[in-house]
């Protein structure tokens, strides 16, 4: 029996339909990889500093599944996507090329033979770095056929390891897609020498039908998602070649058992975007894994911990924390994710304020809109933003937004009490990511609201300092 490799392209359709935060998509890797996918597809490099990060995140997080990134058809690009990528358990280079007139000519600006011949050095490239190479030809079923046949050809021979032909369009029925597979077969006998994988769009309905019929005729490789956008379904061809995979004579890995809890709470992830009216970027339900340091962990251990909830700390601001760590860890018996988090907001990087919180006037109640009327001091500027929000913090806020005339992902937003009785000190922590960086801020006040303010301008001030020394 065939076994059918399923790649998961859920974050390749993130931008205008799906919007995932940084941390979503570190939470989305995790999930996905817990279906037992043979891949897990990432978007490519676009902004090094960031990206280079989440790809690094992401392969640190997948266990299980190969990482798969596409690059560009340069070696600048093949070097800079692999030294994101090399630390991933089972790493993939993806080397994506349209390979219909169209889009040759419009979007890369290339004739055939200059196209076959950036496809083939870059393929070069990407194996000398790493064995599991992909070759992706987009738009296949509307290109020349003797020109597919020698660019597939040719990317075998430069060392594709996998060749994924795509109906882009969208506009083929099963029995054209499986007369398109069988011609590639015999156009191609070198295919049968790696494996051929399919992408099909969903213009005309028929994507999960298309790809399904593509197995029957030799196809080992599907690109699915689990919450699909006009794409072939991973939920629907799952069920399909468990139920249906002696007829097919194949089978797959996929944990359906699984599958409807998880691709649940991926749906609710994807379909939690941001609100217009809302600077909370993420809809990522917290878990620190069971995290967690004693008295007994040293400098080293502390650092390491940090770097996983996503600081990258100094070897000075590295200190500070240890220090601050170790008068908590002596008064209890562990010190958690969460509350390591605290310590880094108030012993990190502690910088000159740049904005300073002068006042703040917040009303709300269930019968009216919450509304923010704040005044920040900056320099010797008074500035002053009003803002409708969700609630007293998320109209706060997007106040301060509004005077910043900045929005930074908001990457966590903690509450806990510090005092108790009913003068009880309220400590908030607010996580701000600029740059694929984190940073941390601390606040303390008997008005939750006021703190919650408080934390965010200094997880604010440490960005704009850094990014005025840079």
């Amino acid at each position: 029996m065939n076994q059918i490799r399923i790649s998961d392209i859920t974050m390749k359709q993130t931008g205008a339909e799906i919007s995932l935060s940084f941390k979503e998509k570190i939470e989305l890797s995790k999930l996905l990889d817990k279906l037992s996918l043979s891949v897990i597809e990432l978007e490519p490099i676009v902004q090094p500093k960031i990206d280079s990060l989440r790809v690094k995140s992401v392969a640190a997080a997948v266990k299980n599944s190969t990482v798969a990134v596409p690059v560009a058809l340069n070696e600048e690009s093949v070097q800079l996507t692999w030294n994101a990528l090399k630390e991933a358990k089972k790493p993939r280079l993806q080397v994506c090329a349209p390979v219909s007139p169209v889009q040759m000519e419009y979007l890369f600006h290339k004739k055939p033979d200059g196209m076959k011949k950036a496809v083939c050095e870059t393929i070069a490239a990407c194996r000398a770095c790493c064995e599991d190479v992909e070759f992706v030809a987009d738009d296949a079923t509307r290109s020349d056929p003797a020109f597919l046949y020698e660019i597939i050809r040719a990317a075998i021979e430069a060392g594709a390891k996998t060749v994924t032909v795509c109906d882009t369009a969208g506009a083929m029925l099963p029995n054209e897609f499986t007369a398109f597979i069988r011609a590639l077969y015999e156009g191609v006998p070198e295919l049968k020498q790696v494996c051929l994988g399919v992408s099909c769009s969903d213009g005309l309905s028929m994507a999960d039908s298309c790809a399904i019929a593509a197995v029957r005729y030799g196809a080992g490789e599907i690109k699915a998602a689990a919450y699909p956008v006009s794409t072939v379904s991973l939920p629907n061809v799952a069920k399909v070649l468990s139920a249906k995979g002696e007829y097919y004579n194949a089978s797959c890995a996929v944990r359906t058992t699984e599958m409807k809890r998880i691709t649940g709470q991926i749906a609710w992830l994807c379909q939690t975007g941001r609100s217009k009216n809302s600077p909370f970027d993420n809809g990522v339900q917290e878990d620190d894994g069971g995290v967690y340091l004693t008295g007994h962990d040293d400098v080293a251990a502390v650092t390491k911990v940090a770097e996983r909830l996503g600081y990258d700390l100094s070897e000075e601001d590295a200190a500070k924390v240890y220090e601050a760590f170790k008068v908590i860890a002596e008064k209890k018996e562990r010190v958690t994710a969460r509350e390591l988090d605290a310590i880094v907001a108030s012993a990190a990087m502690q910088v000159p304020p740049t904005y300073v919180l002068e006042s703040y006037v917040v009303t709300s109640g269930n019968t009216i809109s919450a509304t923010a009327h704040l005044k920040l001091h900056k320099q010797d500027k008074v500035l002053e933003g009003v803002s409708i929000g969700d609630g007293p913090i998320d109209a706060a806020f997007l106040a301060v937004e509004q005077i910043t005339g900045q929005h930074y992902e908001l990457d966590d937003f903690q509450i806990q009490a510090v005092t108790e009785g009913r003068e009880a000190m309220g400590q908030t922590v607010v996580k701000l990511r600029s740059g694929g960086k984190v940073y941390s801020g601390r606040g303390i006040s008997t008005d939750i609201v006021g703190a919650g303010i408080r934390a965010y301008i200094n997880a604010l001030n440490k960005i704009v300092y850094e990014e005025e020394t840079v």
